[in-house]
């Protein structure tokens, strides 16, 4: 674990203009001098200061959890762990190999605030209860299993109602054939955006959330939009030549499809 949590935190990482906008603008900082300040300023400046600047590019996102969700399993490290293994990342010492954008590495040794930020947001603290990973080890190819595992592993699941909704959703894709990272990533979005208690309630719901979903994209388009796949793809799938909606509209028709297919898929009788 140490050293895969050396290894991520070593690994170069980019950047983005937000970031080294933050720097110029806030330390009255050159273009071309932020390099140097990296390597000889950041040092100097208080936790919380340097924890500002670095949390964009320190906060792990799902493929970050992806690369721990395959080294644990269905093991978990306690929050008790924790303390020594920042301490002893921030003794080794690690350094970050942070990139500005002419595509230049600068060294950065990381201080204690910014791998306790990394260690504490990658969920090592989660496990996978035993029938979810063993659907995962299952009915998934290998290629997507480290990414599942990380969705397995989110906060949303806690809840034995939820989790229910999880391992349902996974049987009926396992029977399905065609348990993909796309629509699981759907499946974790509804959840912790919408917060459905268990399956009952998750299908009871789900017709009012399409009913809500097709009122605002007929608003929003200004027109009527396919709202089955069969009958886009009738209609030429992705060659259809409409004019295409801006993104929030997409999403909404995105999430209305999914809605239809997860439906279908929970519906009582369909699950193994």
């Amino acid at each position: 674990m140490l050293e895969a949590l050396a290894a991520e935190l070593e690994r170069p990482r980019e950047l983005s203009p937000r970031v080294l906008n933050y720097i110029e603008g806030n330390y009255s900082v050159e273009h071309d001098a932020v390099g140097a300040f990296l390597t000889e300023e950041l040092s100097k400046l208080e936790d919380y200061e340097i924890d500002l600047i670095l949390s964009p590019v320190f906060t792990p996102k799902l493929a970050d959890q992806a690369v721990f969700a395959e080294l644990l399993g269905p093991a978990s490290v306690p929050r008790d762990e924790w303390p020594a293994l920042v301490e002893q990342l921030a003794r080794r010492p690690t350094r970050a190999q942070l990139m500005t954008l002419e595509g230049k590495a600068h060294p950065v040794r990381l201080r204690e605030v910014t791998i306790e930020r990394y260690v504490h947001r990658l969920r090592l603290e989660a496990k996978i209860p035993n029938p979810i990973f063993n659907l995962l080890e299952r009915c998934t190819v290998m290629e997507d299993r480290p990414l599942l595992k990380a969705i397995a592993r989110r906060s949303i699941w806690d809840d034995g109602g939820r989790r229910g909704i999880l391992e349902r959703f996974l049987m009926a894709a396992a029977t399905r054939g065609n348990c993909t990272v796309a629509d699981t990533l759907d499946l974790l979005n509804l959840m912790e955006n919408r917060k459905p208690s268990d399956v009952d309630n998750l299908l009871t719901e789900i017709p009012r959330w399409q009913a809500e979903l097709r009122k605002q994209v007929e608003v929003a388009s200004g027109g009527k939009p396919f709202f089955n796949e069969d009958v886009r793809l009738m209609h030429g799938g992705a060659r259809d030549q409409r004019p295409q909606a801006d993104s929030r509209v997409s999403a909404k028709e995105n999430e209305l499809l999914f809605l239809g297919r997860l439906k279908e898929m929970l519906a009582p009788g369909r699950q193994i």
